[in-house]
This record gives C-alpha cells, sequence and structure tokens, in this order.
C-alpha cells in the first residue's frame, strides 16, 4: 500500500533522522567506558554526517553550480584607472605622478649635490 507523502513532510522526516543519529551518537561516545562502544557512536556520527550531507546535497549543489560560480566570476572585471581629463580639472592620479616625478629629481639634484667633489653650484 502506497501512501502519498509530500517533499516538506520527507525533508522534516530526514532531518528528524539526522539529529536522532547526531544525539544518539554523542550519547554513546559520552558515556562509553570501552573503545568498542565509542566505536558505536562514532558509527552513529558517521550515519548522522551522510544523512546531513544528503539532506543538504540540493542546496549545496544549487550553489556549487559550475556556471553559476563562472557567471559570477565573469562579473568581476579589472577596471584600469580612468584617462586623464583634458578639461579644465585634471585627474589626481596624473598630478600625483607629475608631483612624484618632481620630488624624485628634486631628490636626485640633491644627493647630486651632497656627493663628494660635487660641484657647489646651484642650478637656476
Amino acid at each position: 500500500m502506497d501512501v502519498p507523502i509530500n517533499s516538506r513532510d520527507f525533508h522534516c522526516l530526514q532531518l528528524a533522522c539526522v539529529a536522532l543519529g547526531l544525539v544518539a551518537g554523542s550519547i554513546i561516545i559520552g558515556v562509553s567506558v570501552s573503545k568498542a562502544a565509542a566505536a558505536v557512536g562514532g558509527v552513529f556520527l558517521g550515519a548522522a554526517g551522510l544523512g546531513l550531507l544528503i539532506f543538504a546535497y540540493p542546496f549545496l549543489k544549487a550553489r556549487l553550480n559550475q556556471d553559476h560560480i563562472l557567471r559570477s566570476i565573469r562579473g568581476l572585471r579589472i577596471h584600469p584607472n580612468p584617462e586623464p581629463d583634458h578639461g579644465e580639472g585634471r585627474s589626481n592620479s596624473n598630478s600625483n605622478k607629475e608631483g612624484g616625478r618632481s620630488s624624485l629629481s628634486t631628490v636626485s639634484r640633491t644627493l647630486e649635490k651632497l656627493k663628494p667633489g660635487a660641484r657647489g653650484t646651484e642650478e637656476g
């Protein structure tokens, strides 16, 4: 005799079996004195873990779908710095580069002056 069961009841029954296996395995391991009894508790915990994996399989399959992952990776784009504005305001990155170059040349000139035997004449 077939008894119809909806998927919600099936999932609740499956989750109840997993919870029962976890509780039983934990209790058996907790009160066991011998290693054989602890091994039986480990079997209960392993079965409960497998049941939990089977329960979560549809969710994991949907979340770890290769197309879903590739679609989200394709959405990541590396955007280069925007082109410098040739209008009124220039971009900060361009002025920072120029400032960096000018300070580098200033440091180079100062180091040249500090070298022994360098000319003491000032430029400019």
